[in-house]
């Protein structure tokens, strides 16, 4: 059989009615990955946006923290969503209210409106990947499902590394407009497929009335707390650096915010008969583990994506369709090493395939602590690909082990908090990973300046040889020293800038080589039959 429910002698919870379940799974993943492509898209055309509606690179970046806040917001709440609504009706909800959100966003015609659409586009976007992961878990038997999320990861794994180089191409060739009106084709074929071709399977339908039976209850305290938790979270991790910090009220506030409000979600979600989000599921030992390391991999993930684009840029004068072509390798890697592993994940158990995964990308991690000043396109296209092959036997087998041991009824919530492990992680990433850079350049600048001495043969030596060259492209002598000396500062401040990259490469490289033996609590897939 093809179904899942029916492998377990169950009914049948396939999305599928009777058609190719693999039909179904493409389907289903065009309009995700439009949503997960837009989470790295617009990072490379900031700059643009900025220039266009005449705004300050600063408040630009609210195009990119709040469609993540809005995501953070909305995908934990996406099970109970599904389940109350009807998972096909939602999925298609948020693919309607994701497209109208893009071709608004390209005609926003200032920042803030732009970033009200870009709210609205991020709530329509959050559900999409959870149902879609549900969809594929009740629609294809345990023995099957890892080769689902083979084709299931191309779209929330490889878009992101493929979102850089398209938006810098549409960025450089067109305009930043376009980077979200190429989301609305997309998104109308998707709708047109999925009220065609997918099916809400009876039990689905039964379930859903059976809680509506007795009049909708809404976990309101739960879902004002997951709001205020995690959307606080997402600012403070996406503001924090710009703002200093705990330096900042600002912050501070949405720090405190944030942590209280966790702290009272948690024993609450935990004594409701029918919460919002199941923290139950984060204290059973597969899923657990499964959401931490889907974290990591996030981290890895969405901090690399943005490091290597934003390194190239800054210290290698690369453009951004450049820098987003550096990027290619490494995403036709994952593209055709997604089949290789969810086939290998049907003879080899998750926890061995999530080690050796683990330990391919901390080398990967470790080899670009060799980067150099003087580093070639090859280089940094050799190093995105060694790391993005260790991911697709990461990420498959990490989704194929979470729904190990599930109830049916559990798919749209596992669904919903996989997805939050992967934002969550990926936003603590890449704000640690700025925050290291940051702080590191200003301290390999300070002890660099340390070396530029008056009294230092060598620095003297530098300025007089510098100044031989202004010299002779024309310069007068005062001005050609000046020249010199300015020139031996932009060289100090990339080189500290270049020391603080590696700084990050090396701590993320030990951090992922460290978590490699949390693996090793994942069950087997015979220790974790689903019960009866």
């Amino acid at each position: 059989m093809t179904d899942a429910a029916l492998a377990q002698g169950g009914e049948s919870r396939s999305a599928a009615g009777g058609r190719n379940p693999w039909l179904i799974a493409v389907v289903v993943s065009i309009a995700t990955f439009m949503m997960v492509l837009d989470t790295s898209i617009a990072n490379v055309a900031l700059r643009n946006i900025a220039g266009s509606l005449a705004a300050g690179i600063d408040e630009s970046t609210w195009v990119i923290t709040t469609y993540l806040v809005a995501n953070s917001v909305i995908i934990p709440i996406s099970g109970w969503l599904a389940d109350v609504i009807g998972r096909k009706r939602y999925y298609m909800l948020c693919v309607a209210t994701f497209t109208g959100a893009s071709l608004l966003c390209g005609l926003a015609p200032n920042l803030q409106m732009l970033i009200l659409f870009r709210i609205l586009q991020g709530l329509g976007g959050g559900g999409m990947a959870p149902s879609e992961q549900s969809i594929l878990a009740d629609t294809f038997p345990p023995e099957k499902r890892s080769q689902a999320f083979a084709l299931y990861g191309i779209a929330v794994i490889v878009a992101p590394t493929v979102g850089p180089t398209i938006g810098g191409w549409l960025t450089d060739n067109f305009s930043w407009h376009w980077i979200f009106f190429i989301n609305v084709p997309f998104g109308i074929l998707s709708l047109a497929l999925v009220q065609w071709l997918v099916v809400e399977p009876d039990v689905l339908e039964r379930e859903r009335r059976e809680r509506l039976k007795g009049g909708l209850k809404v976990d309101w305290i739960g879902f004002i707390l997951v709001v205020l938790a995690l959307g606080c979270l997402e600012v403070f991790l996406d503001e924090g650096q710009r703002n200093d910090w705990f330096s900042s009220s600002f912050i501070t506030s949405f720090a405190v915010i944030s942590a209280v409000s966790l702290l009272i979600l948690i024993p609450w979600e935990l004594t409701r008969r029918d919460p919002i989000v199941d923290m139950r599921l984060l204290f059973m030992r597969q899923f657990g583990t499964s959401f931490l390391v889907m974290m990591a991999v996030g981290a890895v993930l969405y901090s690399t994506t943005q490091l290597l684009p934003q390194l190239q840029q800054t210290a290698f004068d690369y453009t951004a369709t450049w820098s987003g072509l550096s990027m290619m390798p490494g995403g036709t890697a994952m593209l055709m090493l997604m089949p290789i592993s969810g086939f290998a994940s049907g003879f080899v158990q998750p926890k061995y395939l999530i080690i050796m995964g683990m330990s391919a990308v901390a080398i990967a991690l470790w080899h670009l602590t060799s980067l150099a000043p003087d580093a070639s396109f090859s280089f940094f296209a050799f190093a995105r690909l060694f790391m993005m092959a260790g991911l697709p036997f990461l990420f498959i087998p990490i989704s194929t082990a979470a729904y190990l041991g599930l109830p049916p009824r559990k798919t749209n919530q596992a669904s919903a908090l996989i997805n939050v492990a992967r934002n969550i992680g990926g936003s603590i990433g890449v704000s640690l990973t700025n925050t290291v850079i940051a702080q590191n350049a200003q301290l390999h600048q300070s002890n660099l300046i340390a070396n530029t001495a008056q009294s230092s043969s060598t620095y003297q030596q530098t300025l007089r040889q510098v100044s031989e060259f202004f010299t002779a492209q024309g310069s007068p002598a005062v001005e050609a020293k000046a020249q010199a000396v300015g020139w031996v500062g932009q060289l100090i401040g990339r080189q500290a800038t270049l020391l603080a990259y590696v700084d990050v490469f090396r701590y993320t490289a030990i951090a992922t080589a460290v978590l490699v033996p949390l693996a090793l609590l994942l069950r087997s897939p015979k220790a974790s039959q689903p019960p009866k």
